[in-house]
């Protein structure tokens, strides 16, 4: 994608226009005041785009943010929030220097699923006492305070905010399928200001004062007896942070062509966004899914539009801040309300839940934790069960499959299905991973092996094997045995021999003969010439008749 100057300021301005109401409504949502979003906007979008490894990502308050923010603001008050933005910010630099950025694509889709809509649900069900025209009742858990919202709207109705947050709202999702490119939210919020203002609706209470301009940075909000306190707070926002921009980067990069985030370098970007937004009273910003769609929509082609509308908003916040002022809070419930609901792709739901029920699990579980616990354990819920559901799938593949043994021996096969008869030497191919999660099934297949005096085990098909496949396949030849039964190995590769000796496995397995052995055939070589020792088998006569030449490897046709 080429650059285009005179697009990316056009992006800019649509993206500033769209984000205005958006940075002023988490703002509020988040409990420091719409001020702190502004300065979040202006500050951490700046920095970002400067310092962040994407050439599209819009960085500033977002939902998400603002739902791990509510409890923290309730229990430590704003300088905590500062505080924890502060020590978050510490935090992504670290990360990026550890580049851990690279670990976002183990992230399963329905866990980012299960947390956009989790996250839609939370941020819809916050706006609902601005939306009734209540004040904001005391708690930290969105449902509760949702449950007293309600409560306190039926019990004084406020139909004058319902009117405007739905009006609002009905004009977004609307004016959306019309016209998609038109930023509908800001008319709407304009149009709602005007009428409140004109009618002088007394029960639309607006955003209030806001400083025309940044305040200097300070930190006095620091108090360092309290840090310890906060660090597990500042790593639940650190992660959201990291697990937010990362996702909005690779999402930007999906609908662009020629465009290519560095993890690594977004995480740094970040981590000084959040350094500096603090000292201005910001909250933690996070890369903005939907402020970087619309970026990417209106034509942006490089970093230059993320600066412009972080420097539009500036402007507006030294020129415009008494107008901001009256915009009324419902109205921006209702712009909160259809963001939230726009968030929700059914689509992609629908064909994730349709997808496996594994993959439909981990999105409801997921979606549910982030409502009714907190983002990070949503998150880490989900990142859980979808491992172990994952593990037990590849578990699955491991097999333990006996082979007849005439397919492996050379020469002439009548001849030798005489001098080797079934009861006494017995071949099983193990296919897949031997690891801790398919390690107790195979003991048990393995350890039922009928009465033979030989085992063969072909191992040139294991995939992956970790210490407790090792332990189990030493338990399951130390039980054959003790019931006289010799086992011996093929095919071990060097990886796996490793494992398997540093258990004491390997030397089981040579204990018969001295060794293991590459293929299959030397394998039944070996086990031919311990039977013919123990006097199992008849010595054969020698034969006049040259050797055959044929061998038939592990990787011959079965």
């Amino acid at each position: 994608m080429g650059r285009n100057p005179r697009r990316d300021l056009l992006a800019g301005l649509t993206v500033a226009i769209v984000a205005l109401p958006l940075a002023l409504g988490f703002g509020v949502s988040s409990g420091l005041g719409a001020e702190a979003g502004l300065a979040t906007a202006v500050v951490a979008g700046a920095l970002a785009a400067v310092f962040g490894g994407s050439n599209l990502q819009v960085s500033g308050p977002t939902g998400a943010m603002t739902v791990v923010l509510v409890p923290i603001v309730t229990q430590y008050g704003p300088g905590g929030v500062l505080t924890v933005g502060l020590l978050a910010g510490l935090m992504l630099v670290a990360l990026a220097l550890a580049r851990a950025g690279r670990y976002m694509q183990y992230v399963p889709a329905p866990v980012v699923e299960g947390f956009t809509l989790g996250i839609a649900c939370v941020i819809g069900l916050q706006q609902v006492p601005n939306a009734l025209g209540v004040a904001k009742p005391e708690g930290d858990k969105v449902l509760v305070v949702t449950w007293r919202a309600v409560e306190a709207f039926v019990k004084a109705p406020n139909w004058t905010a319902v009117a405007l947050a739905g009006a609002v709202a009905a004009v977004m999702l609307l004016g959306a399928r019309w016209r998609p490119t038109v930023p509908f939210s800001i008319l709407a919020v304009i149009g709602a200001t005007v009428v409140a203002q004109v009618c002088h609706l007394d029960a639309a209470r607006p955003i209030g004062d806001l400083p025309a301009g940044l305040p200097a940075p300070s930190l006095s909000f620091l108090d360092f007896g309290a840090l310890g306190s906060l660090l597990a707070p500042a790593v639940a926002v650190a992660a959201l942070a990291a697990l937010e921009s990362l996702l909005s980067a690779s999402v930007a990069d999906g609908m662009t062509v020629g465009q290519k985030h560095d993890p690594d370098k977004e995480l740094f970007g970040q981590g000084v966004a959040n350094l500096a937004a603090p000292l201005f009273g910001g909250v933690p910003a996070t890369g903005a899914i939907a402020r970087t769609a619309v970026n990417v929509r209106t034509g942006a082609s490089s970093r230059l539009a993320a600066l412009v509308h972080a420097a539009i908003l500036a402007a507006i916040v030294f020129t415009a801040a008494p107008l901001v002022s009256r915009i009324p809070l419902a109205a921006l419930a209702g712009v909160l309300i259809a963001t939230a609901i726009r968030m929700v792709e059914v689509g992609s739901l629908r064909a994730m839940a349709r997808a496996t029920r594994s993959d439909a699990l981990v999105l409801v579980l997921t979606a549910v934790a982030t409502v009714a616990l907190d983002l990070v354990y949503a998150v880490v819920i989900g990142l859980l069960v979808a491992g172990t559901l994952a593990l037990r799938a590849v578990a699955k593949q491991a097999r333990l499959d006996e082979v007849p043994l005439k397919t492996d021996l050379p020469g002439d096969h009548s001849a030798e299905e005489h001098a080797l008869p079934a009861e006494h030497i017995v071949a099983y191919r193990i296919d897949g991973p031997l690891f801790f999660a398919a390690a107790h099934r195979f003991l048990l297949e393995l350890s039922e092996v009928a009465d033979v005096r030989v085992v063969i085990l072909r191992m040139s098909r294991v995939t992956t094997m970790d210490a407790t496949g090792a332990l189990v396949l030493k338990d399951a030849v130390t039980k054959l045995n003790r019931r006289g039964i010799t086992v011996l190995a093929s095919g071990i590769r060097s990886g796996q021999r490793r494992v398997l000796d540093s258990v004491g496995a390997l030397g089981l397995l040579r204990a018969a003969t001295g060794d293991d052995y590459a293929t299959t055939p030397e394998a039944i070589a070996a086990a031919r010439a311990h039977l013919h020792g123990a006097g199992v088998l008849p010595i054969p006569a020698q034969s006049s008749e040259p050797a055959p030449t044929s061998v038939i490897t592990e990787e011959s046709p079965r």
